[in-house]
């Protein structure tokens, strides 16, 4: 029931008179039921009417805006309100026949701007509800730019099937979009977004999820993407053994003999020795290494966490930080970071007679590693800084466990770059730091 104070006549002076309050409230009009006015707490005043889809007592409440007071005159909207709810007194539903019209025609290119828009203001939330990041909305604008609006950006998503997005995922598995890669110093952030099952598969997902968003906020009827099965990543999960970690750690001596630049050397090796990210590596500061034997990282892809690492490491990014600097790894010119860590990296991995490593191959030697120590998923989960499972997600302070067995990992990586023959893995007992 209606308490008798948000009842009166909504004449201009009783608008007028309408005082915002902590929370939003509506005042009903005593005339015309169903007609009211929103009142927010920060003072904006809409007029709205209010209904019962299919008319009695127990269809579902419908609520239209009409308009904003100020662009509206009290009895301007509810001569407005009047035709609403008259309109569903006859048994319509005014408010979902708009949404229909709205719905009726709109393009797959149109709600990949809508997301676009919304994300970029920070009105939709990612992961954890959280707002979506710059660097995930450049990879996904290639990849709508790329893919989705050549294959079905003209397409109603009313009339889309699960084939429809079953083909484009295959069309773009076939390289038919691929990208052409732009001229120097024209790459934009984000990356080129080129065709093949991978990219295919992560595309479809991406769509998926923009329509869920879509669906939720009421642009579109329903998630026409869901049903349509994704291609399976593909990627081979390359890591380097001991003996390869030996023999990169010889050419790193080598490469800092003919001159390669110590800072990249040194960032490799604390890639290797913690199985972070090269970004979180990069961006390592001063005030967030923690004396307890981590690195207190304020953002991270899966938000805040303090990361556990061994001593080998810990000692490493204290000699990084002799000079009184800022930055663990500065850059070589200007106020950053260092940046050039995947060209060094690829000369290394040359004299070494390695194909193909990457800073993320780094990181799951590193995580190979504690498997075959033998620490479980939950441990190397929380090594390595994943969302899920993880016991460093945000909230919780460095455990000894942890530090304990991150020691132990860069220990015996440590081991290998120095080319000891004794740096072996030998697996803990059984049930034993799990």
């Amino acid at each position: 029931m209606r308490k008798a104070s948000q009842i009166t006549r909504l004449t201009k002076r009783a608008v007028d008179a309408a005082r915002p309050k902590a929370t939003r409230y509506i005042i009903w009009d005593d005339d015309l039921t169903g007609f009211g006015l929103r009142v927010e707490p920060g003072g904006r005043k809409t007029f709205v009417a209010r209904y019962r889809k299919g008319g009695g007592r127990s269809g579902p409440i419908q609520q239209e805006t009409i308009g904003r007071f100020g662009t509206l005159t009290p009895d301007e909207a509810r001569a407005r309100a009047r035709k609403t709810l008259g309109a569903a007194a006859a048994g319509g539903d005014p408010v979902g026949a708009k949404k229909a019209a709205r719905q009726k025609g709109v393009t797959v290119a149109e709600v990949c701007d809508w997301y676009l828009e919304e994300a970029e203001s920070g009105r939709l939330l990612g992961r954890k509800g959280r707002p979506i990041k710059a660097s995930t909305l450049a990879t996904d604008r290639n990849r709508i730019d790329a893919h989705i609006r050549p294959l079905l950006g003209a397409k109603a998503v009313q009339i889309l099937e699960v084939k429809d997005l079953e083909q484009m995922q295959a069309d773009i598995a076939a390289h038919k979009t691929a990208a052409k890669t732009p001229k120097a110093g024209k790459r934009k952030r984000g990356g080129i977004a080129r065709g093949g099952a991978g990219t295919a598969g992560r595309t479809l997902g991406m769509l998926r999820t923009i329509f869920e968003h879509a669906a939720r906020r009421g642009m579109i009827a329903s998630n026409p993407a869901k049903g349509a099965r994704k291609f399976a990543d593909g990627k081979r999960k390359k890591r380097l053994s001991l003996d390869q970690i030996r023999e990169f750690g010889a050419a790193m001596q080598k490469a800092a003999d003919e001159g390669e630049n110590p800072t990249a050397l040194a960032a490799i090796r604390l890639i290797m020795l913690t199985g972070f990210r090269r970004g979180e590596a990069l961006g390592i500061r001063r005030e967030w290494i923690m004396p307890a034997g981590g690195v207190d990282f304020p953002d991270t892809k899966s938000g805040p966490q303090a990361r556990p690492i061994g001593r080998p490491a810990m000692k490493l990014l204290k000699a990084t930080l002799q000079d009184g600097g800022d930055w663990a790894f500065p850059g070589d010119r200007g106020d950053g970071h260092f940046i050039g860590l995947p060209k060094a990296l690829a000369r290394v991995s040359a004299m070494a007679g390695l194909q193909g490593v990457t800073a993320h191959v780094l990181r799951h030697t590193y995580a190979s590693i504690a498997a075959e120590l033998g620490f479980s998923e939950l441990v190397i989960a929380g090594l390595l800084g994943h969302s899920a499972g993880s016991v460093t997600s945000g909230y919780v302070h460095l455990d000894s466990a942890l530090v304990a067995a991150a020691d132990r990992v860069s220990a015996v990586i440590a081991g290998a770059l120095n080319g000891r023959s004794n740096a072996e893995v030998i697996s803990l007992q059984k049930g034993a730091a799990k």
